[in-house]
């Protein structure tokens, strides 16, 4: 099996071709369809890889999903002022209407990506080949279903749960399904998922990037974690540690565009560099991160268009001596990039994320990046697992997963607090371990069923976010194509 990043669709959502020449090509290709599609591995195959692909896209981890830690006060949209960025200076600022289309990004972001899973979910098990390729990819199907339909009741609370392909003639006009029944599957996905793939150690070098059994577990570990399940979470968190993941030796080592899937990486959303399709379309495979996020005006990346530019109360949040800084941001005085010095003029804030950059060399045009994005890595399952810890009484064994993180961070060990400490000093640490990586705004809304989030963007200025900004609207657009669907409180 070959991933080769993630394949563009070209029919339906079965068929795709390959942004390698050595992937095999389906021929004639404007005669595909479900019924005659599915026959042979490399058909399940190429499937799955198109079950991947909207990972990629705009609507998730290629903006929306690293957007929101604009809206969890880490930074501010930046880029070129005015109205540019309109939607997410909105979310941010907590004025979000229903028609916002950031909003409606995330709203059908994900529906590409669990349709897809349902038809592979549907077709392959009654399909005649090799049960190790069948039992694969049906995992994969399951891990991709939970990981969409998580990212879907996070922000939107109750949600439509579809688990088989819409026919014609179907009823498309559904209602929103409780929360519970859409987490317990994503729970039972998750568990399918941990018993059928394999080790990330079992795959060759082309198929590096596929869901394993650590990325499965490891994820099941955040669901139980933003449920309050603690001894799951604990469970879980340890049977990573037992797969063999560990701690790059450095933190910048996880955003190195030639380290990518390593010993700390559970799971990444795939990127590659002159993949020939449109930046801007929904089949785009390169990153936008570094085009987007670099420093603006400063010739220091292909584009640099601005966004994203932290806060001063973010980069005050960082403890002396803490070396993530340098890897994570650019300041006055700062390491220089790719051969520049780093100006504070180039934002208004007087600070630029770095993490995701690439240089030149690598990307020479804005359109071009190959860069991965983080979704689930080793350190935060540690985090994970101290936090966890602490919730059960374990104070004292939450020490040990939190100094590993802290310790690779240059910082001193932390001991002997009580659990309101440790609290916040955990919560912190994710803060400044993940930060930018899609992750902050997550834990501000499950803390303390989110008061604890409310008070944090409280005391930062940001008053007017409410309870009703722990979830999203419903896109107006989708309330108005399905009158089934009802409007959370508030909006």
């Amino acid at each position: 099996m070959r991933i080769l990043k993630y394949i563009p669709i070209i029919l339906l959502i079965v068929t795709a071709a390959s942004c390698s020449e050595d992937f095999l090509d389906k021929s004639p290709l404007d005669t595909i369809n479900t019924e005659n599609f599915y026959q042979t591995e490399e058909d399940a195959i190429v499937a799955i890889n198109g079950a991947y692909q909207p990972l990629q896209w705009p609507k998730l981890y290629n903006m929306r999903m690293w957007t929101s830690d604009i809206m969890a006060g880490n930074s501010i949209v930046g880029a070129g002022g005015g109205d540019d960025g309109r939607e997410t200076q909105d979310m941010s600022n907590f004025v979000t209407a229903t028609d916002n289309p950031g909003v409606l990004d995330l709203f059908r972001g994900p529906s590409p990506g669990i349709l897809r899973s349902n038809v592979i979910l549907q077709k392959v098990p009654e399909m005649d080949i090799d049960e190790q390729v069948k039992n694969q990819v049906l995992g994969e199907a399951h891990f991709l279903r939970g990981l969409y339909y998580f990212i879907l009741v996070r922000y939107f609370g109750d949600v439509p749960l579809i688990t088989e392909p819409q026919e014609p003639g179907d009823d498309l006009r559904l209602e929103r399904t409780p929360k519970a029944e859409v987490y317990e599957l994503i729970i039972n996905d998750l568990t399918a998922a941990m018993e059928m793939l394999p080790l990330k150690s079992a795959y060759s070098s082309n198929d590096l990037g596929r869901a394993t059994k650590g990325a499965a577990t490891g994820l099941l570990a955040k669901v139980y974690l933003t449920l309050g399940d603690w001894e799951q979470v604990v469970s879980l968190a340890s049977q990573v540690e037992a797969l063999g993941y560990s701690l790059n030796l450095n933190y910048a080592d996880n955003f190195d565009v030639n380290n990518e899937n390593s010993v700390e990486s559970l799971f990444e959303v795939q990127y590659v560099g002159d993949a020939g399709e449109d930046f801007w379309g929904n089949e785009n495979q390169a990153s936008w991160l570094s085009t987007f996020q670099g420093p603006r005006n400063s010739g220091m990346v292909a584009g640099g268009w601005g966004w994203n530019q932290p806060t001063q109360e973010f980069v005050d949040s960082y403890e002396t001596g803490d070396l993530r800084k340098d890897a994570t941001i650019f300041y006055e005085g700062c390491p220089a990039f790719d051969g520049m010095e780093y100006d504070p003029a180039y934002s208004s804030t007087g600070y630029n994320v770095r993490k995701f950059l690439v240089t030149k060399a690598v990307s020479p045009t804005y359109d071009n990046s190959p860069k991965n994005f983080p979704v689930l890595r080793f350190a935060d399952v540690l985090l994970m697992k101290a936090e966890a810890l602490n919730n059960l009484g374990r104070t004292d064994e939450s020490e040990s997963p939190l100094n590993r993180v802290r310790t690779r961070a240059g910082l001193v060990a932390v001991s002997d607090l009580s659990q309101a400490e440790m609290k916040e000093v955990i919560l912190h640490e994710r803060r400044m371990e993940l930060a930018f990586e899609g992750q902050r705004w997550f834990d501000l809304i499950r803390v303390d069923n989110g008061q604890w989030g409310l008070d944090f963007l409280h005391s930062i200025g940001k008053l007017n976010a409410t309870e009703k900004h722990l979830l999203f609207p419903i896109p107006l657009k989708e309330i108005e194509s399905n009158p089934n669907l009802t409007q959370n409180p508030g909006y």
